[in-house]
């Protein structure tokens, strides 16, 4: 799986244009003191309007530009610290899993013994169905926790998760097309979910 990550990833980053100017500095500034547990982490931005960011279970690690244009430098870490933190929990694993399984890419991988035989149209098919890959509500409150608590461990305000997550409620409220604020507001409970980092980041206060 983590193999199938990495080539999955490879292709997403041949079919974005990838940014290296004043976006790239501005991410290798906020993730150059980024760690997590047993992951190499390496970053990259998409030119690309969407309100997104995902990290895959081999490390890798990708922002749009939209998402950069829209939040605060605290408000980016605690996000990119949300979807490390789906990793380290192994929830992007078994997406990846579940993305292989329906994609039947696992007929052409158990005739061949071998993850080059996956061609570049199934890998599209894969990376396009873990991106659109939904996660649990229980899922997802660990991950934020995670971004709360990262956000603080790298020095960032603990309302850096909160933050971030009253622009994603409000961009599901004002159907904007977002994959993450379409995340977000799967859970009939979006604002109890912004509201539960609130606290957790008082608690930090206190």
């Amino acid at each position: 799986i983590v193999a199938l990550c990495s080539q999955s990833v490879q292709y997403m980053d041949r079919q974005n244009k990838i940014e290296t100017g004043a976006y790239a500095t501005r991410l290798n500034r906020l993730t150059k003191n980024f760690k997590a547990e047993g992951l190499a982490l390496n970053f990259k931005v998409y030119n690309n309007k969407e309100v997104n960011a995902f990290a895959s279970g081999d490390g890798s690690v990708r922002v749009y530009t939209g998402l950069m244009d829209l939040m605060t430098d605290d408000e980016i870490v605690a996000v990119l610290g949300h979807e490390i933190g789906h990793v380290v929990h192994k929830d992007s694993k078994n997406a990846m899993k579940k993305a292989y399984m329906a994609s039947a890419a696992q007929d052409l991988v158990g005739a061949a013994g071998t993850l080059g035989a996956i061609t570049s149209a199934t890998l599209g098919n894969i990376a396009t169905a873990y991106l659109n890959a939904q996660y649990s509500q229980k899922q997802e409150y660990a991950a934020d926790d995670y971004g709360t608590d990262f956000a603080v461990s790298v020095g960032r305000s603990s309302y850096s998760m909160y933050n971030a997550l009253i622009k994603l409620a409000s961009l599901s409220e004002g159907n904007e097309s977002s994959v993450l604020a379409q995340r977000f507001a799967d859970h009939p409970d979006n604002r109890q979910r912004a509201e539960r980092q609130k606290a957790r980041a008082e608690k930090y206060g206190k």
